[in-house]
């Protein structure tokens, strides 16, 4: 099994970034639910807890690896109480170059996420009949065959072709159809979609 998963992400990174595969109609629609358009893969937003490479370019004891503290700040050479959290790392090496101009002639700053703690509106869980259930921090880009690499595939009891992806929560909570065994076991590429930060994945077992 793990080797044809391995093969479905072949033909994926062979058929490059084709259109099909951001496709939202390669989502069937679960019951009473449609979708019109997949939104654009967000960019990962920095969470409590996770672990962060600062580089300071031609500053090297200006750069350091810090977490972000409970109450979503961080501390590093020459800046304090910084706010990490709900920023993508680009917008976080934008404010400490902002910070840092007073003390360094044009800095230039990046920032890695090296360790995701993500909290769960920046997950994607897998529910089910999965080799390994888990909530995976969302990356900017992910698709249903990241995720399912991720997990070890499905199990042999999964009813991959039956399985549900929920999206949002409250009255903006929907589901749709994904239908995993055609990926996974078949190759079908069509069926492989992306997916968004706080997605849930439900793998049903199979009664046959």
């Amino acid at each position: 099994m793990f080797f044809r998963i391995l093969a479905a992400a072949a033909a994926v990174i062979l058929a490059g970034c084709s259109s099909g595969l951001q496709s939202a109609s390669t989502i069937e629609s679960a019951p009473d639910s449609t979708i019109a358009s997949v939104a654009p893969s967000p960019d990962y937003l920095i969470g409590p807890l996770d672990q962060l490479e600062v580089f300071v370019w031609r500053a090297p004891e200006l750069s350091t690896k810090v977490t972000v503290r409970p109450d979503g700040r961080i501390s590093t050479p020459l800046v304090e109480d910084m706010v990490a959290a709900g920023k993508t790392p680009t917008r976080l090496a934008k404010d400490l170059e902002s910070s840092l101009g007073a003390y360094v002639k044009s800095p230039q700053v990046s920032v890695i996420v090296s360790n995701f703690q993500s909290t769960f509106d920046q997950q994607v869980r897998v529910i089910g009949e999965a080799q390994k259930p888990i909530a995976l921090p969302y990356q900017s880009g992910m698709t249903v065959l990241d995720v399912m690499v991720a997990v070890g595939g499905l199990t042999q009891f999964a009813a991959g072709n039956k399985s549900v992806l929920i999206r949002g929560t409250g009255e903006d909570r929907q589901s749709y159809r994904l239908r995993l065994d055609d990926l996974l076991r078949k190759g079908k590429i069509q069926a492989n979609v992306p997916v968004l930060p706080g997605d849930v994945i439900l793998i049903p077992e199979s009664f046959f």
